[in-house]
């Protein structure tokens, strides 16, 4: 079993190298917000599998959901922090 989650945790994380791509060379900024909140929920399942991997769950789920919580939190503050940017911009241009 130890070796489906270490296959798994892998798997995970050369899924997440697509991503990387979009993060670094994605046309627009909500592109980019995107990558950060997808690359942190994979994350969080890879907190919770190496959590499976070591036999302390409960320890890393705590910290999976404390991760998602912020990366959740995150993603929204640079979403609206983007919109009101850009609601700004075209006043100014109006």
């Amino acid at each position: 079993m130890e070796l489906f989650f270490k296959l798994a945790g892998m798997a995970l994380f050369v899924l997440m190298l697509p991503i990387f791509y979009r993060l670094i060379a994605g046309p627009n900024a909500m592109d980019r917000i995107l990558a950060v909140n997808v690359i942190g929920t994979k994350t969080t399942v890879l907190l919770v599998i190496i959590g499976m991997i070591f036999a302390r769950v409960g320890m890393f789920v705590d910290f999976a959901l404390a991760y998602a919580l912020l990366n959740f939190i995150g993603s929204l503050a640079a979403a609206r922090y983007y919109h009101q940017d850009r609601l700004r911009q075209e006043r100014g241009a109006s």
